[in-house]
């Protein structure tokens, strides 16, 4: 008789994991301490942090703090209740009208997290004989939701245009069409080509959603993709989170009232899940407050995010077609990946390895992102970490010393 753990005894990557720990070489699931915002403290030993999300570098700000303080003093650690019963609050509601007049959308609904609010709202618009079309590059999360719609997905080309009109012109014309792209695409650092790909949308009749979980704080002054480009209005709904340049943890929809009041009645991790907690919810408003009033701190992370990729271009690395605060440093071979990482780590820089599945074969990178508060001296010596690694494991070339003169 079949045992449901027998798959658990021969899976080739828990024992992939399990020996890379045994010599420790794995790089997952290792704890950090003392994590405030540039540097970080990494079994003992204090590192720049280049593998945060935290791209304004508000978890640190004093006033995003106070903000959660008090918002236990008044409302507790949590609701106890989901949105659909007692767990909405006053703060619940604040938030949406604040991030629907941000983001220029006529409503937005809170989520507790932001897996929740791409698997709630897909699965709660599209069901089947709809059919949803995805960039190859797009989060997980929105597969998750398709899958759990019910809906047939198509998958195009990452940013090409062509591959997604040729998807869109073999579909049938009965049954809703909703395209999904990545604002910012969380691996490569890259914009989705969003002008032509609302073009090609309208010609076919498709509705187009946004998950800009990496672009919200960051391009568009702040107020993501669609406004980066003028084109909010024809964005049909927008997701962000707040677990990045928000300080906290969470996530919302945003569209039309129409919509979002749909997607309010009908998303099942958002009636059968608890609501986001007030202190969580307090920190975005004060978050929220400081990006529209004080620019600099986005101005301050492309400045920083612009100074590492030339940075890495002048050391010879290979950092794809990134043109965001997400730096990606292509090494190509798994175990490359895990040594260059291992070495960093040493000469006290903190980086995300990625490997298959979540990069193509032989694409294994290392994932490095920018905050505002970064200093010029924090990136200055991870550059020379970078420098010191490459010409120790052959990632860059060698540039030969000067010779002298005679």
């Amino acid at each position: 008789m079949a045992d449901l753990f027998d798959k658990i005894r021969t899976d080739e990557t828990i024992h992939r994991a399990k020996e890379a720990t045994e010599v420790g070489m794995y790089p997952y699931f290792r704890a950090l301490s003392e994590t405030e915002g540039v540097t970080a403290v990494f079994e003992g030993h204090e590192v720049v942090m280049l593998g945060s999300n935290n791209y304004l570098g508000l978890t640190t700000d004093p006033r995003v703090r106070n903000a959660a303080i008090e918002a236990v003093r008044r409302y507790g650690t949590s609701v106890t209740g989901s949105r659909f019963l007692n767990g909405t609050l006053d703060l619940h509601l604040e938030l949406e009208r604040r991030l629907a007049k941000f983001v220029g959308m006529e409503a937005a609904v809170v989520f507790s997290t932001g897996y929740q609010s791409n698997v709630g709202a897909i699965s709660a618009i599209a069901q089947k004989g709809d059919t949803i079309i995805l960039d190859k590059d797009d989060h997980a999360s929105i597969v998750d939701g398709v899958t759990m719609s019910g809906a047939e997905m198509k998958r195009f080309r990452h940013n090409s245009v062509d591959s997604l009109e040729s998807v869109l012109s073999k579909l049938p014309s009965d049954g809703g069409k909703l395209v999904i792209v990545d604002g910012v695409y969380s691996m490569g650092g890259d914009i989705a080509l969003l002008p032509e790909i609302v073009a090609v949308c309208k010609k076919y009749g498709a509705r187009i959603m946004v998950d800009d979980a990496h672009g919200v704080g960051v391009t568009g002054g702040g107020r993501g993709t669609a406004a980066h480009y003028g084109l909010t209005d024809q964005v049909d709904l927008m997701m962000g989170t707040f677990s990045k340049s928000f300080a906290s943890i969470g996530g919302f929809i945003a569209g039309s009232a129409e919509v979002i009041y749909y997607i309010q009645h009908k998303a099942r991790s958002l009636i059968f899940s608890a609501a986001m907690p007030a202190p969580n919810t307090a920190a975005v408003l004060a978050a929220l407050d400081i990006i529209e009033t004080e620019p600099q701190h986005v101005q301050n992370l492309w400045n920083n995010a612009e100074y590492m990729r030339k940075g890495f271009n002048e050391l010879g690395y290979n950092v794809g077609t990134s043109n965001t605060p997400i730096i990606p440093v292509v090494l190509g071979e798994d175990f490359r990946v895990v040594l260059a990482w291992a070495a960093l780590i040493e000469e006290g820089v903190y980086t995300n390895p990625v490997v298959p599945p979540a990069t193509p074969p032989n694409g294994g990178l290392l994932r490095t992102s920018y905050t505002a508060t970064h200093r010029i001296e924090h990136l200055d010596r991870a550059l020379k970490a970078f420098k010191t690694v490459g010409e120790r494991l052959d990632l860059i070339p060698t540039k030969p010393e000067a010779t002298a003169k005679s």
